[in-house]
């Protein structure tokens, strides 16, 4: 797939996102929201700050270029200075994903679940046995139930409904996880030293750092540059919002100028989360009814989901952890 026609993609993927749906960036962990998606920019706006701040297409059509020529994933770690909400945007793209652990965006050859986190939940009711709150417990429990009624061993024997539903409910649980993932995180940033891993039961952490550059005004770093020998033609390049004012009063066409390319791919539309609740709550009373061994082993199966839950949420110190 070409930029133009992953971009376009992209900015659809954009309108579609309700207004409350924010974004972490990969690196600093801000949070932000997009507040316009125009062709040539999207404008966004930290939660922490009053002004805007655009995000330029030039620039993402750059970080493209160099996700696709990085066959393993392009190393967050590059990114320029102040250019950490670009791989958050691109993984709203269905075909693009962060991967903090690694420290990477990927490009795949099918879609991914967008990692956007939702508007606040409803507060969830007081005789709910899971943690309050922690959507990533509910959707978790409805993905083994469904898992445990379809086999899976072989997708194209599935009926499409099934399919749905397991696309959506893996959707939810990412997402999910993420947040949850991301709370945890900002936590542990107070806990950790640096060059200090703390393990627990099923891995360690550590505490790492980046150097962030800015670049000055754009004029003295221009006559910096010319003053050493450099011209500024070599670090200036297409202004893209310019070719699409100059499209709007020529007869070109936007074919003379760009590669235009379509492509189809699945993306979870909505979700019914009337529903969801309806089956989790009917699962929960047919496990407490139930005497046969499944469903003893269900319920087993859930105790240590609870149990590993309750692990996450029960933070202890580095000493307790090393411990």
């Amino acid at each position: 797939m070409s930029f133009t026609a992953s971009w376009h993609t992209l900015l659809e993927e954009l309108d579609d996102l309700p207004e409350s749906a924010t974004l972490i960036t990969p690196l600093s962990h801000q949070r932000f929201r997009i507040t316009d998606v125009q062709d040539a920019r999207v404008i966004i706006q930290f939660e922490d700050r009053d002004e805007t701040w655009p995000l330029q297409r030039d620039q993402f059509e750059t970080l493209y270029r160099r996700i696709e020529d990085a066959s393993d994933g392009f190393d967050l770690d590059r990114l320029p200075p102040d250019a950490d909400p670009y791989p958050a945007v691109w993984s709203v793209h269905p075909r693009f994903e962060v991967d903090e652990d690694a420290g990477i965006i990927t490009q795949s050859a099918v879609a991914t679940a967008t990692q956007v986190m939702g508007a606040e939940q409803e507060p969830t009711d007081e005789e709910r046995t899971e943690p309050d709150g922690l959507d990533v417990h509910s959707d978790t429990l409805l993905l083994i139930d469904a898992l445990e009624r379809h086999d899976v061993t072989d997708l194209s024997e599935l009926e499409t409904d099934a399919l749905v539903n397991l696309y959506t409910l893996l959707s939810d649980v990412q997402r999910d996880a993420n947040e949850f993932r991301k709370e945890i995180a900002d936590v542990l940033l107070t806990r950790l030293h640096h060059d200090r891993p703390v393990s627990g039961q099923y891995g360690s952490v550590q505490r790492t750092s980046r150097r962030n550059r800015s670049l000055k005004d754009d004029e003295e770093v221009l006559e910096r540059l010319e003053n050493a020998g450099i011209d500024r033609e070599r670090v200036l390049s297409v202004d893209r919002s310019k070719v699409d004012e100059a499209l709007a009063v020529t007869t070109l066409s936007e074919s003379d100028v760009y590669e235009v390319e379509e492509s189809e791919y699945v993306r979870k539309a909505e979700v019914d989360e009337d529903v969801k609740e309806s089956r989790l709550q009917g699962l929960k009373d047919r496990l407490a009814a139930s005497k046969d061994d499944e469903a003893n082993q269900l319920r087993a199966e859930i105790e240590e989901l609870e149990q590993r839950i309750d692990d996450l949420t029960s933070f202890r110190t580095g000493t307790e952890m090393q411990g």
